[in-house]
């Protein structure tokens, strides 16, 4: 028998690079861990970044965090924005400084394409900053749907200055 609400895993990305980062970073994980039906499996390493974007400002922090949740991926979203939002998040400019970007980056195997949520991430294959902390908390053979296996997009993705942070 199929249960009504079964758990599914996610890995969400997360960054930060506006007041105190790693604090912001650490609190995120607290409130994402904390919401009804999500349950932490692994957190990565937090990782130092140069700015997508326009390089006017600060570098950023970013780890991933999986997850099992029982969330739909939209619902998972409306979440995580309202993480955002509490953590003072204003979107004004694309790629611009933030004080938190929560992204999900897979959601099971699922191919997720609506106007606001698109599953993989379409930038994954091409971020350094999200896909070594995601090897953190993967296994290297874990497939990203539509993109290849986590391994092979890693070989493809220079480190092009990530930095692992000391804590």
């Amino acid at each position: 028998m199929t249960p009504s609400n079964p758990w599914f895993e996610a890995y969400i990305g997360l960054g930060s690079n506006l007041g105190d980062p790693i604090h912001t970073i650490a609190s995120a994980r607290l409130a994402i861990a904390g919401l009804a039906d999500v349950e932490e499996i692994a957190f990565s390493p937090l990782y130092g970044s140069r700015p997508v974007g326009p390089q006017d400002q600060p570098d950023y922090v970013n780890a991933v965090m999986r997850i099992k949740t029982r969330l739909s991926a939209p619902n998972l979203l409306k979440q995580l924005q309202g993480i955002e939002n509490a953590h003072g998040r204003v979107r004004s400019v694309r790629w611009g400084a933030r004080t938190l970007d929560l992204d999900i980056l897979l959601y099971d195997q699922q191919l997720i394409n609506q106007p606001d949520l698109i599953v993989p991430h379409p930038e994954l294959p091409n971020r350094a900053f999200v896909l070594h902390p995601l090897a953190d908390v993967a296994d290297s053979d874990l497939p990203i749907p539509g993109k290849g296996r986590l391994a092979e997009l890693l070989t493809a993705c220079p480190a092009d200055g990530l930095k692992r942070i000391a804590q």
